[in-house]
């Protein structure tokens, strides 16, 4: 089949049948699709879609274009969670040790942070010697021997999706739902798991800002995964401000320390952790409820079980054996700590939640393309949450800096993204739905 003519198809709104698909995918893989008809295929789904169908086939054929895990002799269920990011969402650093505490293996293959939202694999790489890419044999080890571990992608995993996307990511066709619904679902189902929950975010530090695009992009993910033998919910959750008190990376590393041992735990942050957890283990067949679920995690937090496999995952990846009961002796700190004050009377109204994890960003602690270095100690601790109240001069936030002008930088930043207003805002709700079909 020539690439043109499947690109024709395309562009003049015919559905494509699963051997058209599966043909691009497999040029697209082996070079001999170029580029430009790499552009002009992603164009084409851009502006015309797909149906469900042809997002399963392209989502499968990206699956099977690389290396596939399989963790058939395990004796639990293998589930993961996948989150599309926002600014201070550790969920994950919980999630996995908690699940796992509760019977099941969670394989977790996870990225970098790009742009205003923070990355798993970047809060991990906080972690004195945490090898974030273990070959084959030790991902495996690990998580046979503590249940659970967090990585970057491992061997060859859907390498047509990377491809595919370092061409839509120049051509202003991310922000396509079928393109993104097999961009991560492809990587997903080829780490071999057996069930999946998702975490799409909605809000002004969320990808899809309003909860309809939100919405359709949970619907898709969750009906294309179904459709490709993947059990699959999702929840669509709130991202108008930051999901813990705190944005960048050896922070939030902190801040998942203390929330696993119960030092603190944020009622935002604990009840999406927790429902997410509950949702996995019944997918899993773990728990008949939710409400199960629930007992069963809050269960594994508060008898240690959970922080427990954190801390031997870090171990068995090369990190400190005591890293949790040694969390602030290992990780960086940065040498300023600047106030962010308020500077009248009110009520935090609103949060600019992409100006805060753009504030983590001109610090230095994120990046604006794959290469850049990332400092890990540097973020913003101690936000306030949206609806307090407070006065001028109260403490707003808290800016971790390696020099003066970043750090006045950063403040002015996070100033002007958490607006004041004389009226107690209307709260939102923290999940908004649950997404199954």
């Amino acid at each position: 089949m020539l690439p043109q003519e499947i690109i024709r198809a395309k562009r003049d709104r015919q559905v494509l049948s699963a051997e058209q698909i599966k043909a691009f995918v497999r040029g697209i893989t082996d070079g001999s699709v170029s580029e430009g008809q790499i552009a002009a295929f992603g164009m084409a789904v851009y502006f015309n879609g797909m149906n469900r169908d042809e997002a399963v086939a392209l989502t499968t054929a990206m699956q099977y274009s690389g290396d596939v895990l399989e963790w058939r002799d395990l004796d639990g269920p293998v589930v993961d969670k996948h989150s599309t990011g926002g600014v201070g969402d550790n969920v994950s650093l919980m999630l996995a040790p908690i699940v796992a505490a509760c019977g099941a293996y969670v394989p977790m293959i996870s990225g970098r942070g790009l742009g205003h939202t923070g990355g798993t694999l970047d809060k991990m790489d906080a972690i004195p010697g945490y090898q974030s890419y273990p070959d084959k044999a030790l991902f495996d080890k690990v998580v046979r021997g503590c249940g659970c571990a967090i990585i970057g992608p491992t061997g060859d995993l859907a390498p047509a999706d990377k491809r595919f996307y370092a061409v839509r990511d120049v051509t202003a066709t991310v922000e396509s739902i079928p393109l993104i619904t097999a961009s991560i679902l492809s990587k997903k189902l080829a780490s071999g798991i057996g069930g999946l929950v998702l975490d799409v975010k909605t809000g002004s530090g969320a990808f899809m800002p309003t909860f309809e695009a939100s919405q359709a992009l949970a619907q898709s993910l969750v009906q294309v995964a179904n459709g490709a033998g993947l059990p699959t919910s999702a929840l669509i959750t709130d991202m108008n401000e930051p999901l813990a008190d705190c944005a960048g990376n050896a922070v939030e590393v902190r801040n998942a320390v203390d929330f696993l041992t119960g030092a603190k735990r944020q009622a935002r942050l604990a009840e999406v952790v927790l429902n997410f957890a509950a949702h996995m283990l019944v997918t899993a067949g773990l728990a008949q409820t939710v409400t199960d679920g629930l007992v069963k995690a809050q269960a594994a937090l508060d008898n240690g079980s959970a922080a427990e496999k954190f801390d031997r995952m870090v171990a068995g990846l090369g990190g400190p054996a005591d890293f949790v009961e040694r969390a602030a002796h290992y990780l960086p700190v940065a040498p300023l700590q600047v106030q962010v004050r308020a500077e009248r009377d009110g009520y935090i109204s609103a949060i600019d939640t992409r100006a805060v994890g753009m504030s983590v960003v001109a610090l230095g602690g994120g990046r604006m393309r794959p290469q850049d270095q990332i400092d890990p100690s540097v973020g913003v601790t101690n936000i306030l949450p949206l609806g307090s109240a407070v006065k001028a001069g109260d403490v707003l936030a808290l800016v971790h800096a390696q020099t003066q002008d970043k750090a006045e930088q950063a403040v002015q930043m996070v100033q002007q993204a958490m607006m004041l207003s004389e009226h107690k805002p209307a709260l939102n709700p923290v999940i908004y739905e649950t997404v199954t079909a």
